[in-house]
């Protein structure tokens, strides 16, 4: 018998394909992520900045006096006449900065967080695939996202509809909407604002792995969308403003208007796929040369 018959390889390539059979699934790593975001105190500090907010705004509309018209927002005349006019107010306003801010809560501490733990060298030692444990933890900041996005909508709503009912609503374009479809159409805004949501995540999620610290992730995401906020007064750069993520913010307001204006949507996409994108790529990137021995 020949050495090469005699030899039996495949005594140790059970244990390989044991392994590979017991790899958990890019799935299954994301429910480990939402348990983890689960435990974290900042989680809830975001969702309570989500909540808050609307109920404050409420609160405020009952202790102040109405005139027509304020600030050119036809869904200010509308406020006290039907509660469905409160969650695309609320939008309005938390839609440019106190969402962001939640959302970055988690975003710029997803993988910082098991830095500053020294969990990451214990993840990244096991049978599992660095490109999987990042897909799951950016899909976990995006799920937090759409969480807090949308408990922000569904408090504004209950809460306006207790204070002033579940009546029709006029749109930014003057059509008279029932109810029903009212509340549609506020779910759908609230889903297209997640469109450049996304790419704030997708900022927080660069910075923090780059930077490998929680604090400077939140706060070096939250200045580079006040720059960018902040580029279209200054003279001679007006021009930029459709291409800044933060104009997107209202790419929403399409949807609020007869008929539908879907070219804001679609404009949006393609603009915050430009931030989102290479950010993800780049955080991957850092993420499967990231030095485990280092920590």
């Amino acid at each position: 018998m020949s050495a090469a018959a005699a030899s039996p390889p495949a005594i140790a390539a059970p244990g390989g394909i044991a392994s590979a059979l017991r790899r958990p699934g890019t799935l299954t790593i994301w429910r480990w992520e939402l348990r983890k975001l689960i435990a974290q105190k900042r989680t809830y500090l975001g969702l309570a900045i989500g909540m808050v907010f609307p109920l404050l705004f409420v609160v405020a509309q009952h202790l102040r006096h109405h005139h027509g018209h304020e600030g050119g927002n036809i869904f200010f005349a509308q406020i006290t006449q039907s509660g469905l006019a409160t969650p695309v107010l609320t939008l309005i306003f938390e839609g440019a900065f106190f969402l962001p801010l939640a959302v970055v809560l988690v975003a710029g501490d997803i993988v910082a967080t098991e830095d500053g733990n020294g969990t990451l060298k214990t993840i990244l030692t096991r049978s599992v695939d660095r490109g999987q444990v990042f897909a799951a933890k950016t899909l976990a900041a995006l799920t937090y996202a759409a969480v807090v996005v949308f408990v922000s909508a569904i408090v504004a709503t209950i809460a306006g509809v207790a204070s002033w009912g579940f009546n029709h609503v006029t749109t930014f374009s003057g059509s008279v909407v029932p109810p029903g479809e009212a509340l549609l159409l506020v779910l759908a805004a609230n889903a297209c604002y997640l469109i450049p949501i996304a790419a704030v995540v997708s900022i927080g999620v660069l910075l923090s792995t780059v930077t490998h610290n929680s604090a400077a992730a939140v706060v070096g995401t939250l200045a580079v969308t006040l720059v960018l906020a902040l580029i279209p007064v200054i003279p001679g750069l007006e021009g930029a403003k459709p291409y800044l993520l933060t104009t997107e913010y209202n790419s929403w307001q399409g949807l609020l208007r007869t008929p539908t204006d879907w070219g804001p949507i679609l404009h949006s996409l393609w603009v915050c796929a430009l931030y989102a994108v290479p950010c993800l790529a780049g955080a991957y990137l850092v993420f499967l040369r990231r030095d485990v021995a280092g920590g």
